[in-house]
């Protein structure tokens, strides 16, 4: 692992700090120190609907989440005053329990959970808070005195990581507040521009670039509506999470660090929570029709949160804000199943699809003392359909003070002594145990077959490097290109919207043979295939990689040199009609609403005819399809 200096340093302070005690039982065989860094090997990516390693070894996120460098305060009161502060546990925008357990004790309870990797949130102010922390707040880690919570945060990480722990990076709040009401953390930027979202996320990801086991870039947490406004997914204002997000994404892995996952939880809520308004959780449900696409496309994780007391249109308040609607604890385990797979499972579960990537529920847990059979059964049941869908997940929380609440899987009193979910007789063991110690696909995950769309609503797609590279193509077009590797096989007669995929042909593309522009039909040769339409097509041995629109009228394709000699026998696919795409509809539906055309996946596309007759519009009509 590459690590920077300072952060071997900080690492080696902080775990020297203390000897970790003994945990008193273990969930079973759990690779600690060594074991674990040796289990895995950075950076991360993807492979189809899961994480994998450098090695192209499955590497399943069994993590939770350690909170508290989020903020704590309840938003009301002095915030000295642990009175004030979520469950009386107050945090000083620092990973909760650094004042009762030296960070070695805590690391070692880790590996006793049988976690391997850490979600750990912060705020955009803890990171501009140049204020020491308080003396109190690292009592038993006095190494830490006079540092900023940024500072702490940089040396929980470095030690954390030096323990062979996989971070991920969550952004969780913009201001220090407990989450997650109407609070002025709702949205992304409903404290501050999304510009200056952008630039600490830009900060983050180049701040720990050097250490490789910092895996993933969680970009904002459980984005819902404020008093007057949703969010959205593809309205391309300034409330649009998709745009937000896709934006982001692409500046991290070209701007910051490459090697980072990048993870997009669905919206959390939409709509005013009464008996008589439209409301509910969409979640991941938006990404079947509108997903993402990113430069890198095995950077992209989907995440989802779910607890009992919430449900798919249920805000989990009791009193105002409540309404009628099932909870999830109140469904059946049947129905329960089915939401869940409707709601974000599908993304994973769902193989061959532009939404195609790993689901991580990067949130769900329960207090261990719950009494109602239902919460109980709920949980249960959920852990039973994590484990029968081999899903990667984060318990919350990780982390807290004895006699504070019942929620998290280990807690310090005031001395440093631990309990929790190793020990005695909480009911939520057993499950525990049964989440990270059932079976799981493990070793090399075999190639799979990638679709990604590209989506021009509002603006550009070009999610090539090699064409970004070479600047713009087409000045004053809106532009599609496929990520690196892939081709264009589908294309929808309106709107711009876009299919990629390297299905059929993983490596087509001469990686030394450069792309063409074309703008008439000076390579139409092998015959006219759309009589009396224009026709753009791709030389010899040249496939199309992109296109480009003005308004909804073609403006030009973008061909890419092949490796190899391309047949050029082929057929014309027409969908000005209708749809033409073949048997199955494979990559999914890119386009919802508009008319679409796809070659098969033994084919590539050679060309797009259009036509400026009365009402055409120069709208795409057809694609040239000529086998691979």
């Amino acid at each position: 692992m590459k690590r920077t200096l300072l952060g071997a340093a900080l690492a080696a302070a902080l775990l020297a700090a203390g000897t970790p005690a003994a945990p008193a039982s273990a969930t079973g065989p759990a690779p600690a120190g060594p074991a674990l860094a040796d289990s895995w090997q950075p950076p991360l990516r993807t492979q189809g609907r899961y994480v994998v390693d450098a090695n192209g070894d499955r590497f399943k996120l069994k993590s939770a989440n350690w909170h508290g460098a989020q903020g704590s305060w309840t938003g009301s009161g002095d915030r000295a005053d642990p009175a004030n502060h979520n469950a009386g546990e107050k945090s000083d925008q620092m990973p909760l329990g650094l004042d009762r357990a030296p960070v070695a004790t805590i690391l070692a309870d880790f590996h006793a959970l049988g976690i391997n990797s850490v979600r750990l949130p912060f705020s955009n102010e803890m990171l501009h808070d140049q204020r020491p922390v308080p003396d109190a707040a690292v009592a038993a880690n006095p190494q830490l005195r006079g540092k900023t919570p940024l500072q702490v945060f940089d040396a929980v990480i470095a030690a954390t990581t030096a323990e062979g722990f996989a971070v991920v990076l969550n952004n969780h709040t913009n201001t220090s507040r407990w989450c997650c009401g109407l609070d002025g953390n709702e949205r992304w930027n409903t404290s501050q521009t999304t510009a200056q979202w952008e630039d600490d996320w830009l900060f983050m990801a180049g701040r720990y670039r050097d250490n490789e086991r910092v895996v993933g870039a969680d970009l904002y947490n459980e984005v819902r509506r404020t008093i007057t406004d949703d969010a959205n997914w593809g309205w391309g204002d300034s409330h649009d999470w998709w745009t937000a997000t896709q934006r982001l994404g692409d500046r991290i892995l070209t701007e910051a660090n490459p090697d980072l996952l990048v993870i997009v939880e669905g919206i959390n809520w939409q709509g005013v929570p009464t008996d008589i308004t439209p409301h509910w959780r969409p979640t991941l449900e938006p990404a079947r029709t509108l997903s993402h696409t990113l430069v890198a496309s095995d950077k992209l994780v989907y995440s989802a949160h779910f607890y009992g007391y919430t449900g798919p249109n249920h805000t989990g308040a009791t009193g105002t804000g409540e309404t009628h609607d099932w909870r999830y604890q109140e469904l059946s385990r049947d129905e329960l199943f089915a939401t869940l797979r409707r709601q974000a499972f599908f993304v994973a579960a769902d193989t061959g699809e532009h939404y195609t990537a790993p689901v991580w529920i990067s949130e769900f847990g329960i207090g261990a003392d719950e009494t109602n059979p239902q919460a109980r059964a709920w949980f249960g049941n959920f852990v039973d359909y994590l484990v029968a869908n081999d899903t990667d997940f984060a318990y919350w929380p990780l982390v807290g003070f004895t006699g504070h609440g019942r929620w998290k899987l280990l807690d310090y009193d005031a001395e440093g002594r631990r309990s929790g979910i190793l020990d005695g007789d909480d009911w939520r063991a057993a499950d525990w145990r049964r989440l990270v110690t059932a079976p799981a696909l493990t070793g090399p995950v075999p190639a799979t077959e990638t679709w990604d769309m590209l989506n021009l609503d509002h603006a550009d797609a070009v999610q090539s490097l090699r064409t970004r590279a070479r600047g713009d193509w087409d000045p004053g077009a809106r532009k599609g290109v496929c990520p690196d590797g892939q081709r264009l096989v589908g294309l929808a007669h309106r709107d711009g919207r876009g299919l990629c995929t390297d299905a059929g042909a993983p490596r087509l593309a001469d990686p030394a043979g450069g792309s063409t522009v074309v703008t008439d039909e000076r390579y139409v040769k092998e015959g006219d295939w759309a009589g009396g339409y224009t026709k753009l097509q791709c030389s010899r041995d040249r496939f199309m990689t992109g296109y480009s629109v003005r308004g909804q009228a073609v403006s030009a394709v973008l061909c890419a040199a092949a490796s190899r000699a391309l047949p050029v026998t082929g057929r014309t696919v027409w969908f000005d009609r209708g749809d033409n795409r073949p048997a199955g509809s494979p990559g999914g539906e890119f386009a919802q609403g508009d008319y679409k055309g796809q070659c098969a996946t033994g084919e590539y596309a050679a060309g797009i005819a259009f036509t400026g007759a009365w009402a055409k519009g120069k709208t795409p009509d057809a694609l040239l399809c000529r086998a691979l």
